[in-house]
């Protein structure tokens, strides 16, 4: 097991203000009010979109709302947003509002054309079924992981994850990202009892520990894979700011995976690797002291460079469950605390604002000069869910709520 965290860090999450029960009671209806005019917005911005463009994914530079449809990686996660807020409140006008987008995300279940269907089917379907246990919404999960075990390839112990090329130079790419859409294929297994998905996960976690991490515990944004003997061909970015660099969101993906491979498995090596990143990101010496990331670690000229507060909420998310793990426990809560006071302190937006988003400054593709320092709606979905698993912690609960039942 990893040592205690370092001076660094416990000082970091001790000298400053914590986020307390008033103000997670605050953001909530602000919240709420946000999906609202979210949804308004939504409604207004379909007049100009393509048909098929239904669901909010960011904000453009002129501050339009752009939307996606539901092949986007990102469609699942505002149908996932309006789940979190009927969790939040049980008041079922939520539900019924998430509904219709949930039933949208649906359709993707067959989709053998992505990697992410974690993303897109279990934050919005998967969502559904954890409040509801509705059988529809449990046959829609299997079927999604049922489709997304068909992008793995044994001889590699890995997912694929894109299908395009990039330079005519990948054979088998591989993205820290994809640790994410595990969850899928665990709740797979859990409903039908079939050990297929549980295996095919846990070997792209240990293929994913054995290639696209470094010895200090970055990790790598892309591996590619020779299909035909498993060899890595190239280890390199596509988000980041270098092959050798660590980009703040992989990083945070690789946290929350690997905390939630030990939950799926309790697996000692899982918990080990999620305790070594941890120790990594907060450790590390270009971590801005309101533990808000910029975009990448690496980034040459640090302070011009824009944050990601996506990659601050993932990490608070998965921090708190992995306080649940731990003995370091009080240490990753303090962190994930005092990351929810930043956010909310200084990336939270203005009530009416921002189209209905919740959180500004994060960044999706620099070097593509795509989302940038702007309000991404995955942002959004890790903090509220980073926000509900505080309150149940404060109120002495497991961090997930699988009962179905939304009064315990």
């Amino acid at each position: 097991m990893m040592r205690k965290l370092t001076l660094s860090l416990l000082l970091a999450t001790a000298c400053t203000a914590t986020f307390a029960q008033s103000d997670y009671k605050a953001v909530f209806p602000f919240a709420a009010h946000q999906a609202d005019v979210m949804l308004k917005e939504t409604e207004a911005a379909k007049a100009s979109a393509k048909p098929n463009e239904l669901i909010p994914r960011n904000l453009q530079p002129n501050g339009d709302l752009h939307l996606i449809n539901t092949a986007d990686w990102c469609s699942g996660f505002f149908p996932g947003n309006l789940w979190f807020l009927y969790e939040q409140t049980s008041d079922k006008q939520w539900a019924e509002k998430a509904k219709p987008y949930t039933t949208l995300l649906e359709a993707e279940q067959n989709n053998k054309g992505t990697h992410d269907l974690g993303f897109m089917v279990y934050n919005s379907v998967g969502n559904a079924y954890r409040l509801t246990h509705d059988a529809h919404y449990k046959d829609v999960v299997v079927q999604a992981a049922k489709t997304l075990i068909t992008r793995f390839n044994p001889t590699i112990g890995c997912i694929r994850s894109w299908d395009w090329n990039k330079d005519g130079t990948w054979k088998f790419p591989v993205i820290i990202d994809n640790m994410m859409n595990l969850e899928l294929l665990f709740e797979a297994t859990k409903l039908t009892g079939d050990s297929t998905f549980y295996k095919v996960a846990i070997t792209h976690a240990n293929t994913t520990i054995k290639n696209h991490y470094r010895p200090n515990y970055s990790s790598f944004h892309v591996i590619d894979y020779d299909p035909e003997t498993g060899a890595v061909r190239h280890k390199q970015t596509a988000q980041g700011f270098a092959d050798g660099s660590a980009w703040a969101r992989g990083q945070a993906w690789g946290l929350y995976g690997f905390t939630l491979c030990y939950r799926e498995t309790h697996n000692p090596v899982y918990l080990q690797q999620a305790e070594n990143i941890a120790k990594f990101i907060f450790t590390n010496p270009n971590m801005p002291a309101d533990l808000v990331p910029y975009w990448d670690y690496d980034a040459t000229d640090l302070k011009n460079q824009p944050r990601d507060a996506s990659a601050a909420a993932i990490a608070a998310s998965a921090l708190y469950e992995l306080s649940t793990f731990s003995k370091n426990g009080k240490q990753y809560k303090a962190t994930a605390d005092k990351i929810l006071s930043s956010l909310h302190k200084g990336y939270q937006a203005k009530p009416d604002s921002a189209r209905g988003f919740l959180l500004l400054h994060s960044t999706g593709h620099k070097p593509a000069n795509s989302e940038v320092d702007v309000p991404i709606i995955y942002a959004d979905y890790y903090y509220l869910e980073a926000l509900l698993r505080q309150k149940r912690l404060a109120e002495k609960k497991p961090v997930i709520n699988t009962t179905g039942k939304l009064k315990n």
